[in-house]
């Protein structure tokens, strides 16, 4: 009787050995945590603190009545989120569209900030509006980017909207005599402008082995038809449309429209586009750092 009431005793005190072991580790676990926090002089050492978040990234797209640029845009800078996670991204417009720029800087905590515009060439925009709205926002620290173009990344963009569109990426010779590419753009009045969007008109060349020839859809010569026009007096009669734009809108359906053949789509929430606005940034952020503390109203 003895030996049977002690077996059915023996769970009861292996419990309580068990529970007794458990709350030692527990105020072992604890007494090590808070002895973590204090210095072997006994004063108390300060907690890691978090890494301050890099400067503000802002985009400044032009703005579009159409909706489809408006959804291109956001679709971009999510890309841009996926590459670069933790930097903070902003949207502002110069016009046409919420939010506008101003309003976007002025939202914004007082610190360092690079605006980067999503155009694709020097001209009024990038030399006069973007630094007039950084000056409305005295809080900030920050330098207005190049604009995206004339870059490789802006060709391997173009390259593949063509490639999409039916342009055949390995071309016989035949082909490559008969075939030619308008690059439509915007259009300024600013030789800058001109000069950049002929830039990557011939790097566009040297990437397809054709000519290109750089036209525009309002402020300059020659328009779509003209060079459409130019290429087939060449003998180029197999001729697609590049469309040197950011996203959908009336122009690059304009443009889209004289094509005989193929026109590529704008240029869009392209991965390389993503990265070519990181890019941008990461340069501009450079300069401003080694710049002394003071505000920076000029491009990079």
């Amino acid at each position: 009787m003895t030996a049977s009431k002690h077996h059915r005793d023996e769970p009861t005190g292996t419990a309580h050995l068990d529970s007794t072991a458990q709350l030692m580790t527990r105020i072992t676990s604890q007494l090590g945590t808070q002895l973590s926090h204090v210095r072997l002089d006994g004063s108390r050492r300060t907690p890691p603190q978090a890494p301050p978040a890099p400067p503000a990234l802002v985009v400044v797209a032009h703005g579009s009545r159409d909706p489809r640029a408006l959804a291109t845009v956001h679709a971009l800078l999510d890309k841009v989120r996926d590459e670069r996670p933790g930097l903070p991204v902003h949207l502002g417009h110069i016009e046409l569209n919420e939010p506008l720029l101003t309003d976007t800087l002025a939202g914004l905590a007082p610190g360092r900030a690079v605006l980067a515009p999503l155009l694709l060439s020097r001209g009024y925009h990038v030399k006069q509006d973007i630094p007039a709205a950084l000056a409305t926002a005295p809080h900030l620290t920050a330098r207005v980017a190049p604009p995206l173009g004339p870059h490789p990344l802006l060709v391997e963009t173009l390259f593949a909207r063509l490639v999409e569109a039916g342009w055949d990426p390995r071309p016989d010779a035949r082909t490559r005599r008969t075939s030619g590419v308008v690059l439509a753009a915007a259009g300024s009045r600013d030789p800058d402008s001109a000069a950049d969007t002929a830039r990557t008109a011939a790097l566009l060349a040297e990437r397809l082995g054709v000519p290109v020839v750089p036209a525009y859809a309002s402020a300059a010569a020659p328009t779509v038809p003209a060079a459409l026009r130019a290429l087939a007096v060449r003998g180029r009669h197999r001729a697609a449309v590049a469309a040197y734009f950011t996203a959908p809108g009336r122009f690059a359906t304009q443009c889209a429209r004289a094509a005989p053949w193929i026109a590529a789509a704008p240029l869009g929430a392209h991965t390389a586009m993503a990265r070519l606005l990181l890019h941008r940034y990461d340069g501009t952020l450079a300069s401003l750092a080694a710049a002394p503390v003071q505000r920076q109203l000029t491009s990079a």
